[in-house]
Order: structure tokens, then C-alpha cells, then sequence
């Protein structure tokens, strides 16, 4: 690994230290990705030295550890879009050592050393406060999903979804961000049906506030420009045809949270929703999200749209040379809720 060297002052009397990561060395060579001892000087340069307790496999996560998916940009890397620990060391203001601290996204195991490792170094502007009385563990408990779901309840809030206008659809209901959404929403006083091709999910998500569980086969997807309008809004995790056939049945001024690609990324549908019924269409991109809106979800996931139970979400948890079988399980949709990833543990917070 190329060794950039810290900035001055920062992480001095631990730069030598040793560290365990999950560590790809090359671009087509992640089959070989694995747990490597690395130092802290091998970290890329950054503000701010966390020593990491948990973090947890999103989607995306598994298709970089697996090689499926084009998420890593720089090699060799640290993967892991999420971390969350405590600051070892810090070279600004407004972030000092000893504070409980998360970071999501912003290129975290994509272009930057992610959060599958016992440290991460990032700038201080990628670091979010932990909310008040939430533990680094209920942090990744809800992790990059937890953010991305809470971002699509916001924006379609802000364009005027509101409890009375009828059903919010949420699509991928099973998985990690859907899982959430669920609770979310429903929690918000709206009526969540969940859609999940798993027949065994359908106890989770009721218990997580759904009001209907189907099928997406029971869905009866429209091909016409319009069609009856059945959903007020949608949140979806899935993309492609799914999303096609939806579109149509929205109600007038209904929102649609366009969240994930499971399905497909080709949308191939009409500008009648958008035309005739004021539909919105609101992309939820969360690795880019500005920083006064990621504070601003954050805020209200330890607030008003904290879930009763964060740790609910995680069905499975694995340390560091579990990830690569945890990967996998995901990709092959053996998986349903959260995975996290336990690094350094309850002994860092």
C-alpha cells in the first residue's frame, strides 16, 4: 500500500501502530481482498483519526467485496461506507479526541479507506456527531440505510407527502434501507404496505409497523401511461420494471423516493405521471448529500424519527474475516434487515 504520511501533529505516538482491516489490493483482484495488518501511517491524509467499533455491509459494501459492482475507485483500498467510533486525534476545532462520532458515505470505501478497519482517517467535515444517547453500535445499526431512509422521509415530506394523502409503497421492504423505511414511516403516522419477494419476511416487517406485506408478483404492475391511482406514495429500493409499473398508480402530487437499482437501472415509462398528476420524482443520493441535510437526518434519527429499537434491524453480525460470507449471503438475497459489522467493539465506545 502506498504510505501517505499524516499531517503534522496529528495521531503522533499511535502513526506507527499497528491495525487489522479488510484490505483489496487491486482492481479484478477483490476474490483476494482480506484481513490485513496495516499502520496508521498507511492511512490516506485526513483531520481527524478514529479508532472504528462498528460499521456495517450495505449493499453497496457487497458488491465492492465481492468485485460485482464498480464501487471501488482507488486501489488498493479499505472498504466500508460506514464507521462509527470514537476521535483518537484532531487537527480541527469543533472535533477534539474522546468524541462518539459516525461517518457515512462522502467516498468512504469507494475512493477513501472505509470503515472495514480498526481506524479511518477522513477529513473533519465528513464527521457527524454521534446524536445524543445513541451508542456507536445503534449508529450502524441504522447505518448508511438508516440515513437514506430518513432522507427519503424527508424530501417527500418536503414536497407535500403527508399521512392523509393515503398508502406509502415501499419496495426491497426486507432489506437493510426498505427494512427502515418501514419502521419510519409507519412509526410517522403513515400506512406502510411493504413489498418483499420473501415469503418468511412478512412477521419482521409487520412487526416493524406494516400494515400489508405483499408479494411484487400480487402487486399488479401497470404497462398503461396512467391507471387507477392506488399509491400516494412509494419508496423504492429497486428500480427497472418494478419502478416502471408503479409510476402510473400514484396518486395526484404523490412522491416517489427513488433509492435503489436492485431491479434494473433502465426506467422505461412516460412523462404522464409527472404531467397529469404532479407526481415527483425525488432521487436519494446519500454518499453526496450536503452537510447541513446530513446533520439535519441525523438530528432526527436520535429525535423524532429515532426507531424504539435500533438494534431490531440487525439480523446478523459479523467481525472483520466474516465479511467476504456476509457479502455473498446479501448478493444471493439470503439476507433480510441489517448486517453489522462488530471492529473494535463496545471497548472503543
Amino acid at each position: 500500500m502506498t504510505v501517505v504520511n499524516s499531517p503534522s501533529g496529528l495521531s503522533q505516538g499511535v502513526k506507527m501502530q499497528t491495525f487489522q482491516a479488510w484490505w483489496v489490493p487491486e482492481s479484478g483482484r477483490e476474490d483476494q481482498g482480506g484481513v490485513q495488518t496495516l499502520r496508521i501511517d498507511d492511512l490516506p491524509a485526513g483531520d481527524v483519526l478514529v479508532r472504528v467499533a462498528y460499521s456495517s455491509v450495505n449493499y453497496k459494501d457487497a458488491l465492492a467485496i465481492t468485485g460485482q459492482g464498480k464501487i471501488l475507485r482507488r486501489f488498493p483500498i479499505v472498504p466500508g461506507i460506514d464507521a462509527a467510533g470514537v476521535v483518537v486525534a484532531s487537527d480541527q476545532e469543533g472535533v477534539t479526541a474522546g468524541d462518539s462520532v459516525l461517518i457515512t458515505g462522502c467516498g468512504l470505501g469507494e475512493t477513501h479507506d472505509g470503515g472495514f478497519a480498526e481506524y479511518v482517517r477522513v477529513p473533519a467535515d465528513w464527521v457527524v456527531p454521534l446524536p445524543q444517547g445513541m451508542s456507536p453500535r445503534q449508529a450502524m445499526a441504522l447505518g448508511t440505510a438508516g440515513f437514506t431512509a430518513a432522507l427519503a422521509l424527508i424530501r417527500m415530506e418536503a414536497a407535500g407527502q403527508t399521512p392523509a394523502l393515503g398508502d406509502v409503497l415501499v419496495t426491497g421492504a426486507s432489506g437493510g434501507v426498505g427494512s427502515i423505511a418501514v419502521n419510519l414511516f409507519s412509526n410517522a403516522g403513515y400506512r406502510v404496505i411493504a413489498v418483499s419477494g420473501k415469503e418468511q419476511a412478512e412477521g419482521y416487517l409487520r412487526g416493524l409497523g406494516a400494515a400489508e406485506v405483499v408479494s411484487p408478483d400480487a402487486l399488479g404492475l401497470s404497462e398503461r401511461p396512467l391507471d387507477r391511482a392506488r399509491f400516494a406514495g412509494v419508496v423504492d429500493n429497486v428500480g427497472g420494471p418494478l419502478l416502471a409499473g408503479l409510476l402510473p398508480q400514484i396518486e395526484e402530487y404523490g412522491n416517489v423516493a427513488s433509492i435503489g437499482l436492485a431491479g434494473g437501472v433502465k426506467l422505461e415509462t412516460t412523462v404522464m405521471p409527472w404531467i397529469l398528476r404532479g407526481v415527483s420524482m425525488l432521487g436519494i443520493s446519500s454518499a453526496n448529500c450536503p452537510r447541513p441535510l446530513r446533520l439535519e437526518s441525523w438530528r432526527r434519527l436520535g429525535g423524532d424519527l429515532r426507531p424504539q429499537d435500533p438494534e431490531g434491524f440487525v439480523t446478523r453480525e459479523v467481525e472483520l474475516d466474516g465479511l467476504r460470507d456476509a457479502a455473498e449471503a446479501m448478493l444471493a438475497r439470503q439476507v433480510t434487515g441489517r448486517t453489522l459489522v462488530r471492529v473494535g467493539g463496545d471497548a472503543v465506545a
